[in-house]
């Protein structure tokens, strides 16, 4: 199942390095007019400080407000819940968001998934997603990999889970860090059948023909 139309996505950030990708992801989201449920783990947080040059406020209402406004999006596309938030809807299969991404996904998020805890909202929203038989992203971000990480991918992967190492190609010729992430960005974008121009596709404006 694809998110579509006026479907909530659900994007969690968690303690992996690259916490850029979740906050551009989300920026690009916005900017769709997708409706967006935010889930952001202790861990990035701290690391939303250490690589964005930010701090997030302490609260979800205050976190929904700024980061509204760091993306210009109108009120009320962007809802913030706590990590403890269980009376938050994707908390429950009876309300579950038509998608999930987690970017960056750490390994250890990786493997709270792939074992079924529930520790926090952004394990019970994953797995709430894994049972309802809808779209789960995990934009994995660690290297190298040990024989657990892909272990646990593996068994995701079967279950139907996209793992989507945060790995961008270079065929686009990008000239900056950003145009990096939009790669990676744009991929997750497709997969989720959200329209965007931010990365040029294989093939396309070229003319040489090939002997």
């Amino acid at each position: 199942m694809v998110a579509s139309g006026n479907d909530p996505i659900a994007l969690a950030i968690t303690g992996a390095s690259g916490c850029t990708y979740g906050l551009r992801l989300l920026e690009c989201l916005l900017q769709s007019g997708k409706r967006v449920y935010l889930m952001i783990s202790k861990a990035a947080q701290v690391v939303i400080s250490l690589e964005a040059g930010f701090t997030l406020p302490t609260t979800p209402s205050a976190t929904e407000a700024m980061l509204c406004a760091r993306f210009q999006a109108p009120s009320g596309l962007l809802r913030v819940f706590g990590r403890e938030q269980w009376t938050a809807p994707v908390a429950s299969g009876s309300s579950a968001p038509a998608a999930m991404v987690i970017a960056p996904c750490s390994t250890g998020t990786l493997s709270a998934i792939a074992c079924g805890a529930s520790n926090n909202l952004v394990e019970r929203a994953a797995d709430v997603v894994l049972k309802e038989r809808r779209q789960l992203i995990l934009l994995v971000r660690e290297t190298p990999l040990s024989s657990i990480h892909l272990d646990n991918m593996l068994k995701l992967s079967r279950l139907g889970v996209v793992i989507m190492p945060a790995s961008p190609g270079f065929y686009h010729h990008p000239q900056s860090v950003s145009e990096l992430v939009d790669f990676m960005v744009a991929r997750v974008l497709d997969h989720l059948a959200v329209e965007h121009s931010i990365v040029g596709r294989w093939g396309y404006g070229s003319e040489e023909e090939v002997h």
